[in-house]
């Protein structure tokens, strides 16, 4: 790996893992004040009319995979003029979906009040879902072009820079305003003013630092593949958004709430994992684009025991704490019993594991251009996971939700490791199986080990000392298990982790 490449991915990295911190920790103060200021109902319809919303992403077709992975080849030859057809290409498309979308929200202004209108009046709500709609479509389609060819450019930190900025500002200008007592309209809607600002800075950024043609002709469509990322995309939305819709359809606004809880932490420790990943998907389209196919190899399987390893640890904690953590967070709320379901937050961490566990799997796939190649998987799950939540939710709640999710990921990434070993990287299954074994081995002996601690706690000082504890206990635990299994991958990146530390002390 050239030098560069090695420092863009280093920034990369870094960046993605303090954004993710920074959501993480945002995350959990936004909704608490949204908890305790306007309670469990209006916290559940901010969370219903996110998630209706976000369905909005279904009309980008999959462009988001599909113009990076067309951008390869052209930034590696340093080919200005096919960067620059691929991005007006990319631009007059989403122009089009722009049209589509004030389509989309206008239908859901008129028809989705409806749903709630035993807790909330129709100008409220509608007037809300407005409001909201401006942050999303801002943050989805102004300056997306520019956002996904620094991504392709292994520039992905410069988005993650002012991403950062906006979500830190937004959160610290509404609490504030919750605090002095503005309304939830108010509050949204100042929001949707500072994200706004996110893609200005991109287009100045991209402006100053590459030679588009953006009056560029071209005769033949540049992005080749931009149908086919349609169904993965379609897919990965309907997959995202099923949980609480099912809920809000056939549930309660209070079981939203409690679900949006759940998944802020658990979705929290995922985008934490997945931060790990921000640079890998250029980094390996970037090999796959020179034909350094030796390199791939030893790449990616560094990458997938990364990424198995980490989401073993972090997910077997998370599956341990995340109830007292509720627990502590809805203190003070009226109806904080209802949020205490450890089944519900068990089966939820064993579900987004499985869906972090796929991730060196899907970015190779995506990275290779295999979109069509992939489809039928992608459609098949979420059907799977509608078919067995709409059966379950009636009995169990927000249990057969995630039931539904925990069954449609486990098939995902049992298809995408098969697939990439037969199509793509040419890999034994077993070492597949031997991972799986080292992750089942770890989880089961970290659980056991830590069964005698009392985890009931009425604090975040108490549960910070507690999870430590955990943490700590856990972390060993794993180290050796991955010694058995991996010794050259943990040894080295137990050397590397104490050389940092050296380096940095000495400093």
């Amino acid at each position: 790996m050239n030098e560069m490449r090695k420092i863009y991915l280093r920034r990369n990295t870094l960046m993605s893992i303090v954004f993710e911190i920074l959501t993480i920790i945002c995350g959990f103060i936004l909704p608490r004040y949204i908890l305790l200021y306007f309670g469990s109902d209006t916290n559940g319809l901010v969370s219903s009319i996110s998630q209706f919303l976000g369905f909005i992403s279904l009309c980008e077709l999959g462009m988001g995979a599909v113009v990076p992975a067309s951008l390869y080849k052209p930034l590696a030859e340093n080919n200005q003029n096919k960067i620059s057809s691929i991005v007006v290409s990319a631009q007059r498309f989403y122009r089009f979906i722009g049209i589509l979308m004030l389509i989309y929200i206008a239908a859901l202004i008129a028809f989705y009040p409806n749903l709630v209108k035993d807790s909330f009046n129709f100008t409220f709500t509608a007037s809300l879902i407005g409001i909201v709609s401006i942050s999303i479509f801002a943050q989805y389609f102004f300056g997306i072009t520019y956002s996904l060819l620094l991504k392709a450019d292994q520039k992905q930190y410069i988005s993650f820079i002012v991403n950062s900025v906006t979500l830190v500002l937004n959160t610290l200008i509404s609490v504030a305003l919750i605090k002095w007592g503005y309304s939830i309209h108010t509050v949204k809607l100042v929001s949707a003013i500072i994200f706004v600002a996110r893609p200005f800075f991109l287009t100045i950024y991209v402006k100053k630092h590459y030679a588009l043609n953006l009056e560029i002709k071209y005769k033949d469509e540049p992005i080749k593949q931009k149908w086919n990322g349609i169904a993965q995309h379609l897919a990965s939305t309907v997959q995202e958004k099923t949980d609480t819709i099912i809920l809000t359809l056939f549930s309660t606004l209070l079981n939203v709430s409690v679900y949006g809880v759940y998944f802020m932490v658990i979705n929290g420790m995922r985008g934490l994992v997945y931060s790990l990943t921000a640079g890998m998907s250029a980094l390996i389209g970037n090999m796959l684009a020179r034909n350094e196919k030796k390199e791939l190899v030893a790449v990616f399987e560094k990458f997938e025991w990364v990424m198995h390893t980490l989401t073993t640890l972090i997910f077997t904690i998370t599956g341990l704490l995340v109830v007292p953590f509720v627990q502590v967070y809805t203190n003070g709320i009226s109806d904080a019993n209802d949020y205490i379901v450890p089944g519900f937050a068990l089966i939820m961490s064993i579900a987004i594991a499985a869906r972090c566990i796929q991730m060196p799997y899907n970015v190779v796939v995506q990275a290779a251009g295999h979109f069509k190649e992939t489809q039928a998987s992608a459609i098949i799950e979420p059907v799977v996971n509608i078919m067995i939540s709409v059966i379950m939710v009636f009995k169990f709640g927000l249990v057969g939700v995630a039931i539904g999710t925990l069954v449609s990921m486990i098939y995902r990434v049992l298809y995408l490791a098969f697939y990439l070993m037969k199509n793509i990287i040419y890999i034994k299954a077993g070492s597949f199986f031997k991972q799986l074994l080292a992750d089942s081995m770890s989880a089961f002996i970290m659980v056991f080990s830590v069964s005698f601690i009392n985890i009931n706690v009425d604090s975040y000082i108490k549960w910070i000392g507690v999870a430590i504890v955990i943490t700590f206990i856990c972390g060993i635990e794993c180290i050796g298990i991955n010694i058995i299994f991996y010794k050259k991958y943990a040894i080295s990146s137990i050397n590397l982790f104490i050389n940092k530390l050296i380096r940095t002390g000495g400093r």
